[in-house]
């Protein structure tokens, strides 16, 4: 099995540099291994509830390809609106075979105040909505949301009648046709379509599958919705391109029954699985013996952990939780990616395991890397990995825009042919993100993070922060999420991943720390408010050196977060200015003047 596997991915070496397209590719697998499982879908309890071959999605989404042919024109957009399960998959293709752009969506909120879906619909103008009946049927509010004359809703569930018979008239997608809008996390009131092409995601692949180590038989298992980039093109997209099986549960499966996950792996046998960081914390946190038993982890060869802060902490926790159940010390794969390079910038090697490092949380604020010479000025981080094949990373100053030293923290830049081409319809934030020069250096372009890093003399990648979220305070840089990790750590009825640290102006125009907290749900009802405001200050103080000003304790669940998980801290900020995050206590503490 093992021989027959290394001819056809010799085979596929070859042929991976014909694809022009993603439909090239897919056909290509619907040719290669027609009967072969490519996606399984699981139920709540782990049990198979659906499954597609390679032929039948590429069936399937040529005939709706057809159908969107027959009302619609090459370029028009469709925001895809579908429960967990395998249909998104088929209606993305289907965009894909038709040269419609994708606009893959979460389904809104019931009653979502901080809901993007309208701004979104605003922007790309959609001429479909493509939708479940079952999704339309117990949520007509969505219909309501999106009507208008102009936009046409499908269904997979309608027939497809004599339409699929247009397939022979479907125009291949060429290798710089936009395949589908990445909407950034961030405001929900001017949210930005990052233009992904086929180019750039079979580049990002190619990468991807390189850095990953990934053949046929590396079979996955994801639970990320399939709307983030995390989801669709590192499990989905991925699979698909190195011909692997992809097993998918639902989101609400994994954080209900964490384990679950790792059950899947076993089963399946699966090679690559990851999440961002807060999923391996959940899963140790959820531990039962009893439910891991007969469990063998040791088919895992990559945990990639990304889309968040990666922390040191949660990856020996998970490594000495699961060690006994086969889990190696060196699966864990973190990396680094955003939605405007495609998704990966960043990452290691299989079997390398993650690097770490010991700092100076002084020199940190200074922006510079060294060694930490006493243990109370140490933080340790993890590295994410170097540059991928065929591109290049740059740590930038980010306001005189000249190229930066190893151990010199600045903004992290990117030039490759995974970087996306820009944003929908927004030709100013294009140019100022996508279009950068290194001051003094050629006319290339790069694109601009606006993350904050430093490469190690190795080319080892640290991610220090966001550039936009670094708190100033009397002329120190502070990095929220490591005040995040201090509060946390302060006290038991304090959320892990659910806190927000951000700097608001006092009156008389000093910079001030703040900081909104969730509190876990079984604390909520017999807990001192006193004592927790207590503890944060002094852990903070000890640790940081600062004051904290405000601290705001909320219920559980009410931080903005993207769909990854990443704490929204900007929103979250204004969100507590005006008001509008509900407090456990009547007034905001403050410090005594």
């Amino acid at each position: 099995m093992e021989i027959r596997l290394a001819e056809c991915d010799r085979a596929e070496t070859a042929a991976r540099t014909n694809f022009s397209s993603l439909i090239d590719l897919l056909r290509y697998r619907a040719t290669q291994q027609p009967n072969e499982r490519a996606y399984v879908f699981l139920s709540d309890r782990g049990r198979e509830e659906a499954v597609l071959t390679f032929a039948e999605l590429d069936r399937r989404a040529h005939a709706l390809a057809a159908r969107l042919a027959h009302g619609g024109r090459k370029g028009d957009r469709a925001l895809l609106l579908f429960p967990a399960g395998l249909d998104f998959i088929i209606a993305y293709f289907g965009c894909l075979a038709a040269g419609i752009i994708a606009v893959p969506m979460m389904a809104p909120r019931r009653a979502g105040a901080r809901d993007s879906s309208v701004s979104i619909a605003a922007d790309c103008s959609p001429r479909f909505v493509i939708s479940s009946l079952s999704l339309m049927t117990t949520r007509p509010d969505i219909v309501e949301r999106f009507q208008a004359a102009e936009i046409d809703w499908l269904t997979l569930d309608s027939p497809t009648g004599a339409a699929a018979e247009q397939d022979m008239q479907l125009a291949m997608p060429e290798r710089d046709d936009i395949v589908f809008l990445q909407y950034t996390s961030g405001s929900t009131l001017a949210p930005k379509g990052v233009m992904v092409s086929h180019g750039n995601l079979l580049a990002n692949s190619e990468m991807i599958r390189l850095a990953f180590g990934n053949t046929r038989g590396s079979t996955y298992v994801s639970w990320v919705p399939l709307y983030h980039d995390m989801g669709l093109i590192l499990n989905v997209l991925q699979s698909l391109y190195v011909g692997s099986l992809c097993v998918l549960l639902a989101p609400v499966t994994f954080m209900q029954r964490p384990l679950t996950w790792l059950r899947a792996v076993d089963e399946y046998r699966a090679e690559v699985a990851g999440a961002p960081n807060f999923a391996f914390d959940l899963c140790v946190s959820r531990f039962r013996a009893e439910q891991m038993a007969g469990i063998d982890l040791s088919c895992w060869k990559v945990a990639f952990n990304g889309a968040e802060p990666v922390r040191a902490d949660t990856i020996e926790r998970f490594t000495s939780t699961f060690a006994a159940y086969g889990f190696g010390a060196k699966t864990f794969w973190p990396g680094y990616g955003l939605a405007e390079a495609t998704l990966l910038a960043a990452g290691g090697r299989r079997g390398g395991g993650p690097v770490t490092r010991t700092v100076s949380r002084a020199a940190l604020q200074r922006d510079r890397a060294i060694p930490a010479t006493q243990d109370d000025d140490a933080q340790l981080l993890v590295g994410c990995g170097q540059k991928l094949i065929g591109e290049r990373i740059a740590i930038v100053h980010p306001e005189n825009r000249r190229r930066l030293e190893p151990n010199e923290i600045g903004e992290i830049w990117l030039n490759g042919p995974n970087v996306a081409r820009g944003y929908w319809r927004n030709a100013e934030a294009t140019a100022s993100t996508f279009q950068a020069r290194i001051e003094g250096e050629d006319d290339e372009c790069w694109l601009r993070t606006g993350d904050l890093g430093f490469l190690d003399q190795l080319g080892e990648l640290y991610i220090t922060g966001r550039i936009k979220d670094v708190i100033i305070i009397r002329g120190i840089n502070h990095y929220p999420q490591d005040i995040e990790d201090t509060v946390q750590s302060s006290h038991p009825a304090l959320r892990r991943h659910g806190g927000a640290a951000f700097s608001v102006v006092d009156e008389s125009g000093r910079e001030k720390l703040a900081i909104v907290q969730e509190i876990e749900r079984t604390q909520r009802h017999h807990l001192s408010i006193e004592d927790i405001h207590g503890c944060i200050r002094e852990a903070v103080a000890n640790a940081h050196e600062i004051t904290v000003d405000r601290i705001a304790l909320i219920r559980p669940g009410a931080l903005p977060k993207t769909t990854s998980g990443k704490i929204q801290r900007n929103l979250a900020r204004q969100l507590w200015l005006d008001g509008r995050l509900a407090e456990l206590q009547t007034a905001v503490t403050e410090t005594q003047a």
